[in-house]
């Protein structure tokens, strides 16, 4: 495959951001082992707590794999006390997944510790320079939300 001329900025923009993720990825799999929980538990908690609950086949559609594998992962959070199966209250044939108490206090002290992460790294930054870098960031993710509409919140 050829390389296409897309500049240098978009180079160097596009490398740090993969690096930057690469960081925030690993600390991130360090504080979920604090927390007994893996990668995929995660991200389907916060999947659960943002979309409300969800059948299998609906967060299998999210996460992007296959309803087996979620059907493993919903057992696990189950005996871990971080999720529950409910019968859906309008049509009693449909299960949904609930969060319960101890999966919303999982994701927010993982949240939590990640802010503080990102935090101390930023703590020599002028203000003003965290907010460029804001709104920079949130112009790209808004730029590129329509390409990819199941992207993680």
């Amino acid at each position: 495959m050829k390389n296409i001329d897309v500049g240098e900025s978009v180079i160097g923009i596009e490398r740090y951001l993969r690096k930057t993720d690469h960081i925030i990825r690993k600390k991130g799999r360090e504080i979920l082992k604090d927390f007994n929980i893996t990668g995929p538990q995660f991200i389907a908690l916060q999947w659960l707590i943002s979309d409300g609950d969800l059948t299998i086949g609906e967060l299998s559609q999210k996460m992007k794999l296959a309803c087996s594998t979620i059907t493993d992962l919903i057992d696990r959070m189950e005996k871990n006390e971080l999720v529950v199966r409910t019968k859906d209250k309008k049509d009693k044939r449909v299960v949904r997944i609930q969060v319960l108490k101890k999966g919303h206090d999982v994701v927010d002290k993982v949240l939590d510790k990640r802010r503080l992460f990102l935090s101390d790294k930023l703590r020599n930054f002028k203000e003003e320079d965290k907010t460029f870098l804001m709104k920079s960031l949130e112009s790209l993710y808004l730029a590129m939300k329509g390409d990819n509409q199941t992207e993680e919140e």
